[in-house]
């Protein structure tokens, strides 16, 4: 139960200081009313994701793994290296969590409009399609699982695999943010949406469905790289 536990806070804070930092700046951009590169709120928003991964990584990290992140257990399983117990009550807390956190940020910020919800079409900054929103997204997921699942794959690496991840995650949302607002996790898209509502719900299921896509060939990918890896050895 405690690792439960820790992946329902893990994935609450995530929320909160992810996305509620991307609407913090949006909001005080707006209020100043001055013209802010995009590639400065990008960045923000990009590290903000990146540095609570790197602290729920070694906060939680022993405990539950620190997946707080749908896709990445789903990487996990086919992976072998969990049951189907537990990465059934991973994505139960992982969901539950991202639902926390989308409310508490309404209750900060006092409303629902804005959460730090994933689009596309006019919820783009790039104006995307729907397409092109899920190919972007299985890439992104696709390229954070493969690195989890390798810098996890050694235990030599648990004293550094919180900040690859960490870094991981802030390389993708770089990309990823111009786009769709970089998802990749489907609990983080899946709370907030649920609480905005319009658009967003209605868009939530590339962004459940797409970072699953990309999560599940990186596994396959993975094990098919280190499979070949040990049969050199």
């Amino acid at each position: 139960m405690r690792k439960y536990v820790a992946e329902f806070i893990g994935t609450m804070v995530l929320v909160i200081f992810g996305c509620g930092s991307a609407v913090a700046a949006n909001t005080l951009v707006g209020k100043l009313g001055v013209e802010v590169p995009l590639g400065f709120t990008t960045l923000l928003i990009a590290f903000a994701f990146g540095l609570v991964i790197v602290a729920m990584a070694y906060s939680i990290g022993n405990i539950s793994g620190c997946h707080i992140n749908p896709a990445v257990s789903l990487g996990v399983f086919i992976s072998g290296k969990m049951n189907g117990k537990d990465f059934v009550g991973y994505l139960v807390a992982q969901f539950i969590g991202g639902i926390a956190g989308a409310a508490i940020l309404v209750a900060l910020f006092g409303s629902n409009e804005s959460l730090g919800t994933n689009g596309y079409g006019d919820a783009s900054a790039l104006g995307i399609s729907m397409g092109i929103a899920f190919l972007a997204e299985v890439i992104l997921t696709f390229v954070f699982v493969i690195a989890v699942l390798g810098v996890t794959s050694k235990v030599e690496n648990g004293s550094v695999a919180g900040l690859v991840i960490g870094l991981t995650l802030t390389l993708v949302h770089i990309l990823g943010i111009p786009f769709t607002g970089t998802s990749v996790n489907p609990a983080r898209s899946f709370g907030p949406a649920l609480l905005a509502g319009g658009q967003p719900l209605s868009q939530v299921w590339v962004f459940i469905l797409a970072p699953l896509v990309g999560a599940a060939i990186a596994a396959l990918v993975y094990k098919f790289l280190s499979a070949e890896e040990e049969k050199q050895a």
